[in-house]
């Protein structure tokens, strides 16, 4: 299957193919998130989790943006022959030449069984969902599957529940009905 990727490349070798995928993910990929400017436009505060969900949210995204950007660069080093090919580079290797997210991006990733080409364009809506709720404040609509951790999100939002209302956390529900 890579030799038919390689051909319909326009005769690229699996080396050039590999460096351009990476260039373009490294073109794509922002910067890691300002986690003290975060923490002070949303300190923690007792009335509202949320604050506490984004900074979580973008600690688990700038370890993932951080894994990714890194081996992007020692990947394209080793297809130049500047760094040693190691096993774990050529594990990745293979698997982003069958459009597969690397092992080294999965153990460190939200879960998702999507290839890596939409695998990548759904991170960097997700860092975008996060930065635009940083850049303009707490969404009034939320993209639940687009968190890392969602089940961190369900218990903000029951925390807040209980803590404006004063009931015991522990006889919130999360539920939702299905409209058809």
């Amino acid at each position: 299957s890579t030799q038919s990727q390689a051909a319909s490349a326009g005769g690229l070798s699996q080396d050039e193919l590999l460096d351009r995928l990476a260039e373009g993910i490294l073109t794509k990929l922002p910067p890691d998130f300002d986690l003290e400017e975060a923490e002070a436009k949303f300190p923690v505060a007792y009335l509202e989790s949320m604050n506490t969900v984004l900074v979580q949210e973008l600690i688990r995204f700038n370890r993932l943006t951080a894994v990714v950007r890194t081996s992007l660069a020692q990947i394209q080093k080793a297809i130049k022959g500047l760094v040693v090919m190691s096993g774990e580079l050529d594990a990745m290797f293979s698997a982003m030449l069958v459009n597969q997210v690397p092992g080294l991006w999965s153990k460190v990733s939200y879960p998702s069984l999507k290839p890596l080409s939409s695998w990548a364009e759904e991170l960097f809506e997700r860092v975008d969902f996060i930065q635009i709720w940083i850049d303009t404040g707490i969404p009034k609509c939320f993209w639940i599957t687009g968190f890392y951790f969602p089940q961190a999100f369900i218990t903000g939002v029951m925390q807040n529940h209980a803590r404006k209302y004063q009931l015991p956390i522990d006889t919130v529900t999360f539920g939702y009905q299905l409209v058809h």
